[in-house]
């Protein structure tokens, strides 16, 4: 492929690029819309993961009861430690095909039940933790493309018990596996010499007696290095190399808990290396006020939290500036799109995550649009007509769709007699820019190398019929997210440098790109990259970070 000479360019031409003119008009009178894909997939998709060979590997828990689709060839799990059946010959886990939307069951012998996971830079996904038999797991799932790959585990792996721990890809590759219930510490994998956990303060500090709020901390590598971990209320920025607080920031106005079982939802917004100062935020949007469990627990079911924070930390004194969402929420999804807005979807409007803890499904989603000025950055969307309550997820996929599913308010496989039955269904979302309107615009990559380095000058070709300018065309990476329990765990976008754009042939063009310029912006291992131009992003080639 031919080399082109990078370019920088000059502030005037970054302020074009990041507000494209016609990006407006992706939202106007388009609110998406919903396609159901599979009535059952056999299991309800408590957990879910994006892989580069486009499957998305999917589990709830091992311990819920006989599922819906049974094991291969007559084969059955025997495990005497599980509290619902000792010998179980359904499976608990599933690998969904995108591209032809079939699904193959896989087999997980240690309980997952509300687990974290992370996917390491050769494209393994690891998953940690669990509960009951699972609670100390270690399972990873390699890629294949001959329907022979399936789970590996080392039952007791890890250093304690990690339910409702986050995980965090680092610069290096490690994974660094944080909390769980009453657990105040963390750990790494691969753990190295190291054969105890690490104390963490701040996660001590965070937990309200009886109900915790603080399970699942928010997590987010920053390009300085620090780990951003938001827990309950409050969040710090962690040197997780020196095992020391940089520094404590101020907690989230209102004095509401944003974690589980409160169950909001967070993100850190995309990272433009357009930017003469790159700039790190982050949102955090949804939540119950304190003592919503206990209260549900009773039958009173409060309104859930409506607003969302956002925070600098660029600034030298980081602090909230708070927003309205359209609707309140609970266990709302928060993911990133191509465009790089925000999808909000799923959740409660009453109570609190929980079995049977909540009411009121809210089925519209929302998407949050960054670059607007404050109360203009929301839009609400088609509404779905399945409720996704507690235990359901969702996840971007390459062709720029958002997958849906799961939903289990209740414990076991129950479809009837209850206010919410299991829902063993997935579905689709497409966002407006996926819209027929907008297929003039619409970019579709024509070569990518399928290894890309840091700082390294390559070039992306691609074709669309009417090509506006290069001030409204951006290359995006975003990392595949593991998501369970409202947050996308792993979830990133890189907005990447570019030099010229410049014609090849008719409707094809070619864009000078450079890599991320460190590993603690993008850490290592695969991405999804998009081409977006006039705000309308193309389908996604997987490329390879290294």
């Amino acid at each position: 492929m031919t080399t082109f000479t990078f370019t920088i360019f000059n502030c005037f031409f970054i302020i074009l690029r990041i507000t494209p003119t016609i990006s407006s008009q992706t939202y106007s009178g388009n609110q998406g819309q919903w396609r159901l894909l599979q009535s059952s997939i056999g299991i309800s998709a408590m957990h879910m993961q994006l892989l580069h060979n486009n499957k998305v590997i999917m589990f709830d828990r091992t311990d819920f009861g006989a599922s819906n689709i049974s094991l291969p060839g007559g084969k059955c799990r025997e495990d005497p430690n599980d509290t619902a059946l000792q010998r179980d010959c359904t499976a608990h886990s599933v690998l969904y095909d995108i591209g032809q939307n079939t699904f193959r069951p896989l087999t997980i012998q240690t309980d997952p039940w509300c687990s974290s996971g992370a996917v390491l830079p050769d494209g393994t996904l690891l998953q940690t933790g669990g509960y009951n038999d699972g609670d100390r797991s270690l399972r990873t799932f390699s890629p294949c493309n001959d329907e022979k790959c399936d789970w590996n585990e080392e039952p007791n792996y890890l250093l304690t018990r990690r339910w409702y721990a986050s995980n965090q890809i680092l610069p290096d590759g490690r994974i660094i596996i944080v909390g769980g219930r009453r657990q105040y510490n963390y750990e790494f994998y691969p753990r190295g010499s190291s054969s105890s956990t690490i104390w963490l303060e701040h996660l001590r500090q965070t937990r309200d007696q009886r109900i915790e709020n603080n399970l699942y901390p928010f997590l987010h590598l920053l390009p300085d290095g620090n780990l951003f971990i938001f827990a309950n209320t409050k969040a710090i920025l962690f040197d997780y190399k020196r095992n020391a607080v940089v520094k404590e920031l101020p907690e989230i106005p209102g004095q509401d808990p944003r974690n589980y079982p409160s169950t909001g939802s967070s993100v850190l917004l995309p990272l433009d290396e357009n930017q003469p100062f790159l700039q790190a935020e982050i949102v955090v949007c949804g939540g119950a006020p304190r003592g919503s469990f206990v209260l549900a627990e009773n039958g009173t079911f409060q309104k859930t939290l409506g607003t969302c924070g956002r925070i600098n930390m660029n600034h030298a004194n980081p602090n909230w500036v708070m927003e309205d969402m359209p609707v309140p929420r609970a266990m709302g999804d928060m993911l990133i799109l191509p465009n790089g807005d925000v999808l909000i979807l799923n959740g409660v409007g009453l109570g609190t995550a929980g079995w049977e803890l909540g009411r009121n499904p809210v089925t519209t989603p929302v998407i949050y649009r960054p670059s607007e000025l404050p109360g203009r950055r929301f839009r609400v969307m088609a509404e779905s007509n399945r409720p996704r309550l507690y235990h359901s997820s969702a996840v971007l996929v390459t062709d720029g769709r958002v997958l849906v599913g799961g939903s289990n308010p209740h414990v076991g496989y129950n479809f009837t007699g209850v206010d919410y039955p299991t829902d063993l269904s997935l579905e689709a979302f497409s966002p407006p820019y996926l819209a027929r309107d907008y297929e003039t615009v619409r970019p579709r990559i024509v070569s990518v190398l399928e290894n890309i380095g840091y700082r390294e000058q390559f070039s992306v070709a691609f074709a669309v019929p009417e090509y506006v300018h290069s001030s409204v065309v951006s290359v995006t990476l975003v990392a595949p997210s593991f998501t369970t329990h409202s947050f996308a765990m792993n979830q990133r976008m890189v907005v990447m440098k570019l030099g010229e754009v410049r014609e090849l042939s008719l409707d094809t063009y070619e864009v000078a790109v450079m890599g991320p310029s460190a590993k603690e912006i993008a850490p290592p291992g695969y991405y999804l990259l998009f081409v977006v131009h006039a705000d309308i992003p193309s389908s996604a080639m997987w490329v390879k970070l290294q």
